[in-house]
């Protein structure tokens, strides 16, 4: 018996180890674990050399009295006013405490630890300009687990993510709210308490603290850790629907899916062809009907379409998490300081709505699986699943609950990155939107994974009136997976808990785990 508490708590445990920054590329696997299970960095030598002779060439460009975006003038439309030498570390505290200006709701600590890391991690390449002590106390931050207090809406997208990062900076310099050891307090008191000092921000380090995409970065790599997790169990949760609505195999045959190579379609494919392998619930045929319909002939491709859309993705994080977005980038080699667009979030928010696009799709077809298992019309299983009907709804309202989920999706699958509003006083006329981008496409996977708890949950019930012996030994251990936390539904019940047990299976990856152990990684 898996102990569910223990198995599939929300709160992982830390991982003792300590990441060390050199320049490699990070992998979103390396973001998630310091997000989620808290896992530490610390700069490399090599790290420190390049971070020492970028600060240098800062250093040189003030004593010469140069003019330099961001480092001796304002910032944005007040980048034509020269800033007095005197006034200059004042320049940079100012820009913090401006800009921290954010609302909403507050961004969960696993969004602002991603943050912090990813921003540590692009200062430490070394085209920033700041001195080893502000990444060295950003690192640090992560490792005593102080989480700034970060709102949610405020971002633009456009020269970064300067309303959340200035929120990030702000406890920095011992300003601003943060959490320690549980308890909400202000800034200067959670570094104290944790042993650390505020920093005093010298010439560019206030720009290179908020001047970055890692708000919408960050919200996107645990977004493509999660849609990860989605399609693999997607593509579980629809073979044991198949088999429970006696679903004709051949769909599934390579012959098909060769003619039309698209990878996320060859990849479901394959995917279903082991998952149901062996199962005697599966017709062929002409055995029982001639053709099935969409739902369960075209799961290859629609499931497919959204792997290749997650796979893109991918690689744009993936690429976004190991780049440089501030301005004006330092090059020490070259002796050049230039200021450029490379905090622009266009990419990512792209990224980002397609994302939420292709997973509202994997919502949307689970939800008329569903349908396919509780409308007696399309089937020959009792109405919604119970004995009884009438006297119980059974599985009734769930189906309500899904249409619902998936309507709401539909809402948010609207692309937050074609939408632009000028802002400081047209110097910045076209914004991104990325990280409206990334909330919406996190809300839409939870959405998602409620849908598809919906479907487990259904799908369970369904293959109860089959001979549950015949389900393929794949589907069989995830019939039996959820049937050890939930009981069938022999007359109505209270179901949220079942629900959200069910969504719990799916997102902690116990469901794929046990199903992988049977027959190998799904791709």
């Amino acid at each position: 018996m898996i102990d569910l508490k223990r198995e599939m708590v929300d709160e992982v445990h830390a991982i003792k180890e300590t990441l060390q920054i050199d320049g490699a590329q990070i992998t979103s696997r390396e973001v998630l674990n310091v997000s989620r299970n808290y896992l530490s960095a610390n700069l490399s030598p090599a790290a420190k050399v390049k971070i020492r002779e970028a600060r240098k060439l800062v250093d040189d460009t003030i004593k010469k009295g140069k003019v330099e975006y961001g480092i001796t003038t304002g910032f944005g439309k007040f980048s034509d006013v020269v800033i007095e030498k005197k006034e200059l570390l004042k320049l940079q505290r100012n820009l913090i405490v401006s800009h921290a200006c954010g609302v909403g709701d507050e961004f969960e600590a696993e969004v602002v630890r991603g943050m912090m890391f990813l921003r540590g991690v692009s200062l430490a390449q070394g085209h920033s300009g700041v001195r080893e002590e502000v990444v060295n106390l950003l690192f640090k931050m992560l490792e005593k687990n102080i989480i700034p207090v970060v709102y949610q809406k405020g971002s633009l997208g456009a020269s970064g993510d300067l309303v959340p990062l200035a929120h990030i900076a702000l406890v920095m310099i011992g300003e601003g709210e943060a959490y320690y050891k549980g308890s909400k307090m202000r800034g200067e008191t959670a570094l104290s308490q944790a042993g650390l000092k505020p920093i005093e921000l010298q010439q560019k380090e206030g720009l290179a603290l908020i001047n970055g995409t890692q708000a919408m970065t960050s919200l996107g790599a645990l977004a493509v850790f999660d849609a990860d997790i989605i399609l693999k169990s997607a593509d579980i949760i629809a073979a044991m629907t198949f088999e429970a609505l006696r679903g004709i195999g051949d769909v599934f045959s390579p012959l098909v899916h060769d003619i039309r190579p698209h990878k996320g379609q060859k990849m479901t494919a394959s995917n279903m062809r082991r998952l149901i392998s062996g199962s005697q619930l599966v017709s062929k045929k002409q055995e029982l009907r001639v053709q099935d319909p969409y739902t369960l002939r075209c799961i290859p491709q629609i499931h497919g379409a959204s792997r290749d859309a997650y796979l893109y993705v991918q690689n744009v994080i993936d690429t976004e998490i190991n780049s440089v977005t501030d301005n004006p980038l330092i090059f020490p080699e070259e002796k050049e300081i230039i200021s450029a667009g490379n905090f622009h979030g266009q990419p990512v928010a792209l990224a980002l709505d397609f994302l939420g696009i292709a997973i509202s799709e994997i919502a949307n077809i689970s939800e008329r699986r569903i349908e396919r298992l509780v409308n007696y019309q399309l089937n020959d299983f009792p109405p919604f699943l119970v004995k009884q009907g009438g006297l119980n709804s059974g599985f009734m309202i769930p189906q309500y609950a899904a249409a619902s989920l998936v309507s709401e999706n539909k809402v948010l699958a609207h692309p937050a990155s074609v939408d632009s509003i000028p802002s400081s006083a047209n110097q910045e006329d076209h914004v991104s939107m990325g990280t409206i981008a990334g909330r919406k496409a996190r809300t839409i996977i939870e959405n998602t994974l409620d849908v598809l708890a919906i479907e487990y949950l259904t799908v369970c019930q369904a293959l109860e009136f089959r001979e549950i012996q015949k389900a393929g030994e794949a589907t069989g251990a995830g019939y039996k997976l959820l049937r050890e936390f939930i009981p069938s539904l022999e007359e109505d019940r209270v179901m949220y808990g079942d629900i959200a047990k069910a969504k719990k299976l799916i997102k902690s990856g116990k469901l794929i785990e046990v199903v992988g152990k049977l027959i190998g990684e799904l791709e």
